[in-house]
């Protein structure tokens, strides 16, 4: 399947928050909620400017994963950037009917292309031990997994070459 990510605008609020709202239950069985308030139109309009404000600011870049049919299936983020060790760390997560297709693995490849480009060299990720899939994603992206005495979550580190 192919697809392409495009960054995150202002209107894309409503798309967006109409994904978040499909697909919460999936999500809630891999990753902890983001709250009730988190789906609530005047809440989610205020917290996605403030996306934007950080992507203005160069210290998030967050990136909507769309299919050839310009569905969105996913999101894929690179926040908590340090341009002095030019750094950030990864997030990403693609839609209930979209899973197993490749999706994420293709965005968070494209989402490294993007990056090297503005100079960011080295990226962390983490994910809970339960999401394998996820797990699969890093590794097939060359990630290297970190030791870690979190319970909950594994460590991850990527490095440009």
């Amino acid at each position: 399947m192919g697809i392409y990510i495009e960054l995150l605008k202002e209107e894309d609020a409503y798309e967006l928050l109409r994904f978040e709202r499909d697909n919460r239950a999936f999500f809630e069985q891999m990753v902890p909620s983001r709250g009730e308030e988190y789906y609530d139109w005047d809440t989610f309009q205020v917290r996605h400017n403030e996306l934007l404000k950080e992507h203005d600011d160069g210290t998030s870049f967050f990136y909507l994963i769309r299919n050839e049919e310009e569905q969105l299936v996913g999101r894929v983020n690179l926040v908590d950037i340090n341009f002095v060790e030019r750094s950030g760390h990864i997030g990403y997560r693609v839609g209930e009917r979209h899973v197993g297709k490749g999706i994420a693995y293709q965005a968070v490849q494209l989402l490294l292309t993007e990056v090297m480009q503005k100079g960011i060299k080295t990226i962390h990720a983490k994910t809970t031990k339960e999401n394998v899939a996820s797990q699969k994603v890093l590794k097939r992206n060359e990630f290297e997994e970190e030791i870690d005495n979190e319970p909950f979550f594994v460590h991850y580190r990527w490095h440009a070459k």
